[in-house]
């Protein structure tokens, strides 16, 4: 794994729009960095690939095991979304996608950071932009991207399987969300799907109907939305998702491991696995990560080495219930710190997409960096 500059194309601002990622250069700050890029031998994606797939693997059984074992309250599950885990698990609703972050260096073996399992982005840019940036710069060259493919492959399945009007749903003027779902979408389109985007406030609840409806009234059959469970419970209309009929993807049983807890009961499960780093809600000694289990992009996180914070990050969940996790070291490139976002998509680890930031933390503002497995 190595990390080499390079020159960006002249009209990347253009080529990257083109894909879709309006939002290239937020702020005035770059978010797309095409000025370098990750280089990987086929030998080092393997054991990224099989890590990967073990980790889907053991997470599923870590939600069989904290519902069999109620820990829901360890979890800080309300008691309201309990009958809507168990019974979309018990239902066995398709799993759409996910990425785990990953500490990687190409030579030892990958370690787990967190699942995001309920509402991951950087999708676009990993499993589009990336590989139009490949084709441009080293078209002999390979990547670790069938992302595309597979999503194409399991929405052909969920079209036949689940037929009727697809909503799309996002949060109203957030351009990488409705993008992100947009692209969804029109993978969804490709599979045979009938779509619709819909912002999430514009999703209604009519009394009469006992039904989620679209602005015509008109009940939702089937919304993927790009939206937390954590957050659509706490919401108006919450009190109602145990009594309508629209099947939600995410299934409300992806909240067990999108929520950082899950973490714990991984390593009570797994302690010897080689992808895991060891994680408690008490801190495990002088050296740890304390992260919200509610927290995303990174807000909220504190590193601490030897006793003494060495990075904090602020945010919105000062106030959500912590996990601990053993510290290791993030591998440092040119000053860069990446983490690697591998994707799960209909049950097969399919690619990844790194993020570098300038420290340990990887947040909202961090770089996406497109990799290319050289020789």
């Amino acid at each position: 794994m190595r990390r080499i500059a390079s020159a960006p194309r002249p009209d990347w601002q253009r080529r990257v729009e083109q894909a879709g990622l309006s939002w290239h250069t937020p702020d005035g700050l770059p978010y797309w960095n095409e000025a370098a890029f990750y280089e990987f031998t086929a030998a080092e994606i393997d054991p990224l690939e099989q890590a990967t797939n073990e980790l889907e693997k053991i997470s599923l059984e870590a939600v069989q095991y904290a519902i069999d074992n109620r820990l829901y309250a360890r979890m800080a599950i309300p008691d309201a979304a309990i009958s809507l885990i168990e019974g979309s698990w018990e239902s066995e609703p398709p799993s759409l996608y996910g990425r785990f972050d990953l500490i990687y260096d190409g030579c030892h073996p990958p370690k787990l950071l967190e699942y995001n399992a309920d509402t991951p982005t950087s999708l676009l840019e990993a499993a589009v932009v990336q590989w139009y940036w490949l084709n441009d710069r080293f078209p002999q060259a390979d990547q670790f991207n069938s992302i595309h493919e597979r999503l194409l492959e399991i929405w052909s399945i969920l079209a036949k399987q689940m037929p009727g009007a697809w909503h799309f749903a996002s949060l109203e003027g957030n351009v990488e969300d409705y993008m992100t779902v947009n692209y969804l979408r029109d993978t969804a389109v490709q599979g045979g799907a009938n779509t619709q985007y819909l912002a999430i406030e514009k999703i209604g609840w009519n009394n009469r109907l006992g039904e989620f409806t679209d602005l015509e009234e008109r009940p939702l059959a089937h919304v993927f939305k790009l939206y937390p469970w954590e957050w659509m419970l706490k919401e108006q209309f919450g009190p109602f998702l145990l009594r309508g009929h629209t099947r939600w993807l995410e299934a409300p049983w992806k909240m067990l491991l999108s929520n950082k807890a899950i973490l714990t009961v991984l390593w009570e499960l797994f302690p010897e696995s080689p992808y895991l780093l060891r994680a408690a809600f008490e801190a495990p000694g002088a050296n740890y990560v304390r992260k919200p289990i509610f927290g995303r992009e990174g807000a909220n996180v504190t590193v601490v080495r030897d006793g003494n914070v060495v990075a904090q990050t602020e945010g919105i969940y000062a106030d959500s219930p912590c996990v601990y996790q053993d510290y290791h070291d993030v591998p440092c490139f040119d000053g860069k710190y990446p983490v690697v976002g591998s994707w799960m998509v209909n049950g097969h680890a399919c690619g990844m997409g790194i993020r570098e930031d300038n420290g340990p933390v990887t947040q909202n503002t961090s770089q996406f960096v497109p990799h290319i497995i050289g020789s």
